[in-house]
Parts: C-alpha cells; structure tokens; sequence
C-alpha cells in the first residue's frame, strides 16, 4: 500500500435486521464489529468513518439489539473497494433480561453462520478490561468457521502509557494471542490507532479483490 492513509468514505446506513439475511445485500466483503456491550463500537465506527452520528451512541449499554448495517468503501489513493460494515449487538451486559440476551445471540448465529462474504471481524476489548468467557466463545466461533479477526483494544486513552503495555500483554494472553503487538491500541477521543486500523482493513480488502 502506498504512504497515504486509507480512508473509510461514502458510509450510509442500509437496514437494521433482528436476522440476517444474505439475500438483502450485495455479495461484497463483509467486516462485522464485536464486542461487550460498552466497549464503545458505535464511537469507534463513527471515528472511523468521520462522521459524528453514523452509529447511535448512547450511555446505556446494550443500546445495538440488532444487526445494524452500513455500506462504505475503503479507499486509498486510486484504489477503492465498496464494503458492508456490521455493527453487531453487545454482549455480556448483565442486567439485560434473559430472554433478550437468548435473541441477541440467536443473531449472532444467524450473521456468523451461513455468510460466505462475512470477511473479517472486528474484535473489540476495553483496555481498563481482562477479557471474559463471552470473548473467548466469540473467538472460538470464529476460529471454528474459518474468519479472520481483528483484535482491537479500545479506550487506550483510559490508562497511562506506562501502563499501557502491561495490560495489553495481560488481554493478548487472555485471548491466546502469542505477541502481544497485534493488538491494535485504540483511542477515538485522542484519534490514535485509527489509520492503522483502516489500512490494515484496506490491506484485508485488497488481498480479497485479487484474482486468485
């Protein structure tokens, strides 16, 4: 990839579904974004995107009950590749109702399973957090149907940098990631980790359109 930046452009929402279904979108590359409820993916897609209010934010968490979808594309320099992005439903909030945890995780199975353009997850972990069983399953999940994921540690900003590597050491074991620098250390109050972020997207992207 070129010096230049990749940049997340043309993102507009599509439809918010309570189940996935393949035959309402295009078959483009799909990157999906996970993680516990409050781990700030509503903030972190509208950074990415450079717009203020694509994704709802709100301060109760659990507010995503479904699967929001976005179309964008990625594009650096003269290349540009359309892309679904998924916002998936927080999980692990605890003072959900039971019977609304059991819907969100039937549409976590309805999106994971049965996607041939589902190209990469977003895994998302609050820094100031060790991860739990519910990220562990979520992993294994994906290991088990063959999807790449995207470790991502939001809220960088929370914790001095002296402190930093120590719990990013501390969340790579946890999720049995051998080094530790392929996390990918975000804040979107402080804008760090965003570029790297979308160029590493733009790589996956990229590597998917060539001709096998």
């Amino acid at each position: 990839m070129s010096k230049e930046n990749a940049r997340i452009v043309n993102a507009k929402f599509v439809f918010s579904l309570p189940k996935w279904k393949n035959d309402k979108v295009e078959p483009l590359p799909q990157i999906c974004i996970a993680g516990r409820s409050n781990v700030g993916k509503s903030s972190l897609i509208n950074a990415l995107v450079e717009q203020k209010s694509l994704a709802r934010t709100s301060s109760s968490p659990g507010r995503t009950q479904a699967l929001v979808t976005f179309h964008a594309e990625l594009r650096c320099g003269d290349e540009s590749y359309p892309f679904y992005l998924v916002d998936l439903p927080g999980f692990g909030y605890a003072k959900v109702p039971m019977a609304l945890k059991r819907s969100w995780l039937e549409m976590m199975q309805s999106y994971f399973h049965d996607n041939p353009n589902l190209s990469c997850c977003v895994s998302l972990f609050d820094i100031r957090r060790t991860p739990r069983m519910e990220e562990e399953d979520l992993l294994d999940m994906l290991a088990q149907l063959d999807v790449p994921f995207l470790p991502v540690v939001t809220k960088a900003d929370k914790i001095p940098k002296t402190k930093r590597t120590a719990q990013l050491k501390q969340i790579a074991a946890g999720i049995r990631i051998e080094d530790w620098h392929d996390l990918i250390p975000v804040s979107v109050l402080k804008r760090e980790g965003l570029n790297q972020l979308r160029n590493d997207l733009f790589e996956l992207l990229q590597t998917i359109s060539k001709p096998q």
